[in-house]
């Protein structure tokens, strides 16, 4: 990756992190998730997947699932700033009249399907990479996951399927932050040796760090990972990544700022003020 690439990828994901906190205020959002997985949604828009705003309906395109659905500010950011819809429609979050909403919606142009329920979306994302096969296209399937939602049993299920099914179109992309809602992950419902666990249900597996593009180029280099089973991306991130006084805070889940307070934290986004540590109160949903 040439050093323009990279100065470029970096620009993008600071404006969408901008974006994502401007959503999380007039009644809030996931902002801890959205702000981790923004590298990770801005990388595969750029460097990976095969769509245009253009084409977004092309049957041979390559298709992203965002399955932890409540991270879509950072998915809204990155189709508004790459052109899928104008970037002046996110001042709509939340608004009556429009679709942009705490979860994806596929009203929104480039959003490829309605998620929520954690756990649902990679079953989904086997039976469009089983449809691609059958049909012959080139077609690459994405699916976003959560660390948290790997709890969900269905997740697990679907992976069955996928490797009898020698899905080598199929890539599962994984947030691992480490936290889920108000609780890490490993306090809760411990997950590691997550990369051999994947192993064993039949995947190969990279892990990169999360917000390193260089690492990133790395990781995506040459899918699948290996012939004829899913490939798995085990990203690590940090929870509120780009804004060090919520990073890594369990109660950073969702948020509903004040307009002050996002002020604060956009400036200190851009390094331009040491913002005070947020007061927010944690809404559990």
């Amino acid at each position: 990756m040439t050093e323009a690439d990279r100065a470029s990828l970096e620009a993008l994901a600071l404006r969408v992190r901008e974006h994502i906190l401007r959503m999380a205020s007039g009644g809030g959002c996931f902002v801890g998730a959205s702000l981790s997985c923004a590298d990770l949604l801005v990388y595969l828009y750029s460097r990976v997947l095969r769509v245009e705003p253009a084409h977004v309906g092309d049957p041979r395109r390559d298709y992203l699932f965002l399955s932890k659905g409540h991270d879509v500010p950072a998915l809204y950011a990155t189709l508004a700033e790459l052109g899928f819809f104008d970037r002046g429609r996110l001042a709509n979050h939340l608004k009556a009249g429009d679709h942009l909403y705490w979860h994806p919606n596929r009203h929104i142009p480039g959003v490829e399907f309605h998620s929520g329920s954690l756990g649902h979306l990679l079953s989904v994302g086997v039976g469009v990479a089983y449809e691609a096969r059958l049909a012959g296209d080139p077609s690459r399937i994405v699916v976003l996951l959560g660390d948290g939602e790997l709890d969900e049993g269905s997740v697990w299920e679907a992976l069955l399927v996928a490797r009898a099914q020698l899905l080598s179109n199929l890539v599962l992309v994984v947030d691992r932050n480490g936290i889920q809602a108000n609780m890490r992950t490993e306090e809760l419902t411990p997950l590691e040796p997550l990369a051999q666990k994947f192993e064993a249900f039949g995947c190969a597996v990279r892990c990169a760090d999360g917000h390193d593009f260089d690492a990133l180029e790395e990781a995506f280099r040459g899918l699948p990972v290996a012939r004829e089973v899913p490939s798995v991306v085990i990203a690590r991130t940090v929870r509120g990544k780009g804004v060090p006084s919520i990073e890594d805070r369990v109660d950073r889940w969702f948020c509903d700022f004040t307009a002050e307070e996002v002020a604060g934290l956009v400036r200190e986004l851009h390094g331009e003020a040491d913002a005070e540590l947020v007061s927010a109160p944690l809404l559990v949903r």
